[in-house]
Parts: structure tokens; sequence; C-alpha cells
């Protein structure tokens, strides 16, 4: 990945802990990570309320996102310590050596592509951030974000459930 995806990726990871600050520290912040000029204009209390509460939500969803990246990764180059004794039904099986390297290159190849969508939800907040406390109001990041948010809710009960 490159430095301006990784920098993405980790303003998104940082929106959330963001969202609970002052404007200015969100600001500066995107300013600093990102390298890209942000700036506010007639910020009222209810587009900072609007933009922690939609940058949390997409933040959240961030950090899920790299939770799964971390468990997949893990569980794909642990395989044998994790499910050592369902290898035979398990895919790549029914040897363990099979099931441990079908494992392992899924986690290989989820891990980064789950990275590069966090990277892409930084994009987002920056857009977010522009939109709601800058100068570029444009009109689409607030529903994208909403739609983001809910899609991340029902992508987390699903996972929960199938758990």
């Amino acid at each position: 990945m490159t430095e301006r995806a990784l920098r993405s990726a980790a303003f998104e990871l940082a929106a959330l802990p963001l969202a609970f600050t002052r404007v200015r520290t969100r600001l500066r912040t995107a300013r600093r990570l990102l390298r890209v000029p942000v700036g506010a204009q007639n910020v009222s209390l209810t587009r900072c309320l609007l933009h922690a509460m939609i940058s949390a939500g997409v933040g959240l969803l961030g950090w899920f996102l790299a939770m799964l990246a971390v468990l997949v990764l893990v569980r794909g180059l642990a395989y044998p310590l994790v499910a050592a004794d369902g290898y035979a039904d398990s895919w790549g099986g029914p040897t363990l050596a099979g099931a441990w390297l079908v494992h392992a290159v899924l986690g290989v190849l989820i891990a980064p592509a789950l990275l590069a969508v966090i990277a892409v939800l930084g994009r987002l907040q920056l857009r977010l951030t522009r939109s709601v406390l800058g100068r570029a109001r444009s009109w689409w990041p607030v529903p994208c974000a909403v739609v983001l948010a809910a899609v991340g809710v029902v992508f987390f009960v699903a996972w929960v459930h199938q758990i």
C-alpha cells in the first residue's frame, strides 16, 4: 500500500476517538495526518454534533473491519493452533497441511483488501469533515456515511450471529 493509503487508514481509525474532541482537534489531526488543507467555516453546534455522530459511526465500521483483518490473518496463519481438530472437513482438507495452506493464503489476501477498504473509509472521513465542518459543501458524503454506518451495523449483527 502507498503512504497515502496508510495515512488514510490511520485517519479512519483515529476518527472514532476524534469524534469526541473539539472541532479544532479534528481539523488539526486531518491536516497533520493526511497533509491536506482542511479548514472550518460557520461551524454551529448542530454541525459539530452531526459530524461527531456520523464520523463515529463510520469510525466504528473502520475498527470492526480492522478487527476482522487481524482476525482473518491470525486465524489463517495460525490455523493449526486454532482449529487443528476439525481440518478434515474444512477448506483445503482432508490434510492439515492443505487446510493450513488454504486458510493462510486467504488470510494473506483478505487482510490487505480490508485495509484498503479502511483507507477508502478514511478518504470518506476527510470528505465528511470538509463537507460538514469546512467550506466544501458537497451533498453526498453525509448520506453515504449514514448508509455505510447502517450497513456496518447489519454486517456486525450478521457476523455476531454467525459465530
